[in-house]
């Protein structure tokens, strides 16, 4: 039974900005799972990576919702790919099946999370 549905976009560009003024803007959206991922990739996979997960965790706090920073942070949630490079929830707080969805254009990216009870 589905608990939740959430969505987000977020503008590339934005997140790239967000970069290069605070030097600890990856740090404070990124688990250190998902900075071991984006150091593999090059510089523009980067900015799309960065992008995807923080929209992800958007996506996510609606799904379960609260929205950021009130009951999920960003450390609360880890988004991996798994070998096949499908992108998914390594860890997060809600008890059941968290799916996630991203996908980008050159200039946005949207995400769905789709939150399942177990049973």
């Amino acid at each position: 039974m589905i608990a939740g549905i959430g969505i987000d976009v977020t503008d590339i560009r934005r997140v790239v900005a967000a970069v290069e003024r605070n030097k600890h803007f990856t740090q404070r959206v990124l688990t250190v799972d998902e900075i071991k991922q984006l150091d593999e990739l090059s510089d523009k996979r980067k900015y799309e990576y960065i992008a995807g997960r923080f929209s992800a965790k958007e996506a996510y706090s609606k799904a379960f919702g609260s929205g950021l920073g009130s009951q999920v942070r960003f450390h609360d949630l880890c988004i991996v790919n798994n070998e096949a490079g499908k992108p998914i929830f390594s860890k997060q707080p809600f008890d059941g099946n968290a799916f996630v969805s991203i996908s980008h254009t050159d200039d946005i990216v949207v995400t769905q999370v789709i939150l399942e009870k177990r049973g």
